[in-house]
């Protein structure tokens, strides 16, 4: 059985209730644009709005160049650079970066995550410091057009999304140029070697230097 433990301690997580009665972390994205609406109106002292439906909290810097399609809430003292792209329904935490030619949708951004140069995400749920390397790319659409399925070891999990991205866990690191193909799931503390293209289940702790070559990770 996946366990929520395995990627997201839920510190720094922006909506920590919405994953308490969930089987799969997945199954709280399409309850994000009902959610955004009430996170907004009990919280509306604590944000400012940007653009129609987009809301900032104290100490978040946004660039002119800064493109916005809500709705959107992001924390405190986040950095949306020159050129980043909003698509809607995005609920980020404190400390996020959404960079130079960023984009992102339909997600989940613990706090401090940061997507920094040419990255995006859509459909996804990051964990908190969860960092992608410039260019790296969260796909959340298959070429077949089929429902995106998980895939754990022998286990086929059906999830009918026809769009889902990844479930990263906290603290991943993505190297630049990786592709985390549809229902990608990476537990807490990984990191995927640049140029990788990652599916399926990479789980905690390991280093994926391919889809078959998985090592412990013991930091310095």
């Amino acid at each position: 059985m996946l366990k929520l433990e395995e990627f997201f301690s839920m510190e720094g997580c922006p909506v920590p209730d919405l994953f308490s009665d969930v089987q799969y972390p997945w199954e709280v994205l399409p309850r994000i644009a009902a959610l955004l609406e009430r996170l907004v109106e009990d919280n509306r002292s604590s944000y400012r709005e940007i653009a129609p439906g987009v809301w900032v909290g104290e100490g978040t810097t946004v660039a002119d160049t800064a493109r916005f399609y809500g709705p959107a809430v992001f924390g405190r003292d986040c950095e949306i650079r020159p050129g980043a792209f909003v698509r809607g329904n995005v609920i980020a935490g404190d400390g996020v970066v959404l960079g130079n030619s960023s984009e992102v949708k339909q997600a989940i951004l613990f706090s401090r995550v940061q997507l920094p140069h040419f990255n995006y995400v859509g459909d996804s749920i990051l964990g908190r410091g969860a960092h992608l390397g410039a260019g790296c790319i969260v796909s959340n659409f298959k070429s077949t057009k089929e429902p995106v399925k998980v895939r754990i070891g022998d286990t086929v999990i059906e999830t009918g999304l026809r769009k889902l991205g990844a479930i990263v866990g906290d603290g991943v690191e993505v190297g630049c140029n990786a592709v985390l193909n549809p229902g990608t799931l990476v537990g807490a503390g990984s990191l995927i070697y640049p140029l990788t293209s990652v599916r399926g289940y990479i789980p905690g702790g390991v280093i994926c230097k391919g889809r078959e070559e998985l090592v412990p990770y013991r930091p310095k």
